[in-house]
C-alpha cells in the first residue's frame, strides 16, 4: 500500500471517528485537510472519488450508481439543496445524498478543502456553491 493510501485511509478514519451525526462534514473535511488532502473531486454516476494529496494522488471507487446508457436529469438547484441539507441533519448516509445528487441533475462536485468551498455541477454547466465553517479537532 503506497503511503497516499495508508495517510488517505488514516484520515478517513479519523474524520469518521470525529464527525458528529448532525453537521459532521466539515469535521471529515478538515481531518482530510490536515492530512495533506487539498481537493476531493466526486464523479457522480460512478460514484469515484479522487483526493489530490500531498503524497500523491488516490481514487476511491465505490459501487456505481448505474450501469448502461441513462438520460441526465437538468440540473436542479433547490433539489441539491434538500439534499444537502438533509445530509448536514443527519438524515441521510453518504451513498443517499450521492443519489440526491444524481437525482437533482449533479453529474460531479469538487471540494477544495484549503478553501472550504464545494462546487456541485451539472452536465450543461449550471453549478451552485456552497461553503462550510471551518472547525477544529
Amino acid at each position: 500500500m503506497s503511503t497516499a493510501i495508508s495517510t488517505l485511509h488514516a484520515a478517513l478514519e479519523r474524520g469518521a471517528a470525529l464527525r458528529p451525526r448532525v453537521g459532521g462534514f466539515p469535521y471529515l473535511a478538515e481531518s482530510l485537510r490536515r492530512a495533506g488532502v487539498s481537493r476531493c473531486r466526486m464523479a457522480v454516476p460512478s460514484n469515484a472519488m479522487l483526493y489530490l494529496t500531498d503524497a500523491g494522488n488516490v481514487v476511491v471507487q465505490g459501487e456505481p450508481l448505474l450501469t448502461g446508457t441513462a438520460d441526465v436529469a437538468p440540473f436542479d438547484r433547490e433539489a441539491l439543496i434538500a439534499a444537502l441539507r438533509a445530509d448536514q441533519a443527519g438524515e441521510t448516509t453518504f451513498p443517499e445524498f450521492v443519489q440526491g445528487c444524481w437525482h437533482a441533475g449533479v453529474v460531479w462536485y469538487d471540494v477544495d478543502l484549503p478553501g472550504r468551498s464545494c462546487v456541485y455541477y451539472g452536465a450543461d454547466g449550471d453549478s451552485y456553491t456552497e461553503d462550510y465553517p471551518a472547525v477544529e479537532i
